[in-house]
This record gives structure tokens, C-alpha cells and sequence, in this order.
């Protein structure tokens, strides 16, 4: 698939659609162009039935829409009839986004040919490995038994299940491996836009509140991603803290949209944010 002539890339994450201040802002969501494309980078939502919600409504409003999935949608919560884990409930929302015409981790790259390309726009899925300890945490053992003692644990340990991988980690380690694989197969003159929900290089978790969570937000396994697939503008989410940086003058752009404890008292209600053309 490519893009040609006007429009934008777009995109946005962390809707979680279950707050329905939140749903709000999806249902509000529209495109300036009807040539622009919107870029999810996860955390729709917590059980299928408002990832489908969300999803549906935003195909229907923006031609293409590219999903790349987050912590959340990887949950089995309680209260989703759907009781997939691990690989078979990713496998169920690609499945899901495919008859919705929704493009994922397992597609083709589209290439934008739009302002600001040709790019290669690919969507990622990589997870975490615990990797980003703080200093003095040599094992991933050790900065998850700091977390346990401080109370700062995330939910997926309870809720993300890996199976039928061992663990988080080795389920990371094939995304990994599987995705460097694919990219490296691009032609070799043609920049990307990297999407994925986790931050591919700890710089942006050194703001965290609390650093011992940053165990949870990515892998040093793609530290160079942005060099070595010659990136043109990497989105990522999960943070919460929407910003746009920049590391060896590749842009970074935070697009999250977080909880409505969080995005309420800013200055500008929560909305896409343009990452083609660049800003002015």
C-alpha cells in the first residue's frame, strides 16, 4: 500500500476507551484530509470488545489506520469474556484489525508517499525485557524484588500473560529478533517511521516519578533502531508524558493520550499529533 499526494500522518495512543472521558475524545477524532492516515501505537483499551469499538470507529473516519498494540491490549482481565492470553489473544486483536482493515505488526509495511515521504511506516511489536534497571539492580531478579518492596509493580505482572513463552522476556527477545529481521529487508535508501507503543531508547523513561518502572517500558535491545533503520521519526506511547524529543537528531514524538486524572489539566484537550509533514 502507499499514500500519494496530500494529507498528514497522524497519530495518537494510550485511549483507554474504558474511561468515558476518554471515549469522548475518540468519538470526537477526525481527519483534516481525507488522505491522512492515523498511526495507533496501543493502549486502546482493556478488554476486546472497546479495542473493537475504538478500532471500528476510527476506520470508519480515517482511511488507513495502522495499529501497533500496547501492554494493555495484551492483558486478560477479569472482565473480558474473551480469556485469550499471550500469543493467541495478539493473534485474535491482528485477526480482529484485519477484518476491520486495520494494518498491524504482521502486515506488509505501507510505504507514505505523502508530505514529508517516502517513508517506510512500521508499526512494531517488541514488549520489554526488564533491561532498563537502575544502577546498583544487576539482575532483572533483583529490580523486580526492588519493585515488589516499593510497591511500584506493574499490572502486567498479574494480567500479561506470555504464554507459550516462558516469560515476558523471552516472548520479547523473538519479537525482537522477528522485527529486526524485517526491517533490514527494507531497501536500504528508504527512511521509516518506527511505531511502537514502548519508548525504543530509555532516554525518555529518565523522567519517570518513579524509575524502578522503567523495567516495564522497553528493551536495550533497540537502543540503535532509530540509527540502524534510518528513522525519520520514531512514536512510541506508554509514558504518558507527552513531549517530542529528539536522540542523534532522529524526532521522537510521545503520543499519548493517558488517564483523565493525567490530561485534564492541561492547557489543550488531548488530540492526534502531526509526525508528516514536520511541524512547523
Amino acid at each position: 500500500m502507499t499514500a500519494r499526494g496530500g494529507g498528514s500522518l497522524l497519530a495518537i495512543s494510550d485511549l483507554h476507551v474504558g474511561h468515558p472521558a476518554n471515549r469522548a475524545i475518540v468519538e470526537a477524532l477526525r481527519p483534516d484530509s481525507p488522505d491522512d492516515w492515523l498511526l495507533v501505537a496501543g493502549d486502546v483499551g482493556d478488554t476486546v470488545a472497546d479495542i473493537e469499538w475504538a478500532l471500528t470507529t476510527l476506520k470508519r473516519r480515517f482511511g488507513t489506520v495502522l495499529w501497533a498494540p500496547g501492554n494493555h491490549e495484551l492483558w486478560t482481565p477479569q472482565s473480558d469474556p474473551v480469556r485469550l492470553r499471550g500469543v493467541d489473544r495478539y493473534r485474535h486483536l491482528v485477526e480482529l484489525c484485519r477484518r476491520l482493515g486495520v494494518l498491524t505488526p504482521e502486515d506488509p509495511y505501507p510505504i507514505w508517499r505523502g508530505p514529508g515521504g517516502p517513508v517506510l511506516v512500521a508499526p512494531l511489536f517488541l514488549l520489554y525485557d526488564y533491561s532498563w534497571r537502575p544502577d546498583g539492580l544487576d539482575t532483572p531478579q533483583a529490580a523486580l524484588a526492588e519493585a515488589y518492596r516499593t510497591g511500584i509493580v506493574c499490572t502486567d505482572e498479574f494480567l500479561l500473560h506470555p504464554d507459550p513463552y516462558r516469560s515476558r522476556s523471552a516472548w520479547c527477545a523473538r519479537r525482537v529478533a522477528e522485527t529486526a529481521r524485517r526491517l533490514a529487508e527494507r531497501p536500504d535508501d528508504l527512511p521509516t517511521v518506527l511505531v511502537n507503543h514502548w519508548p525504543l531508547v530509555r532516554e525518555p523513561t529518565r523522567v519517570l516519578r518513579y524509575p524502578i518502572f522503567a523495567q516495564w517500558c522497553g528493551t536495550e535491545a533497540t537502543a540503535d533502531w532509530h540509527r540502524r533503520f534510518r528513522a525519520a521519526v520514531v512514536v512510541y506511547g506508554h509514558l504518558h508524558i507527552p513531549r517530542t524529543t529528539s536522540y542523534d537528531g532522529v524526532r521522537f514524538e510521545e503520543v499519548s493520550v493517558g488517564y483523565p486524572r493525567e490530561w485534564r489539566p492541561r492547557a489543550t484537550p488531548p488530540a492526534w499529533r502531526r509526525i508528516l509533514p514536520v511541524p512547523s
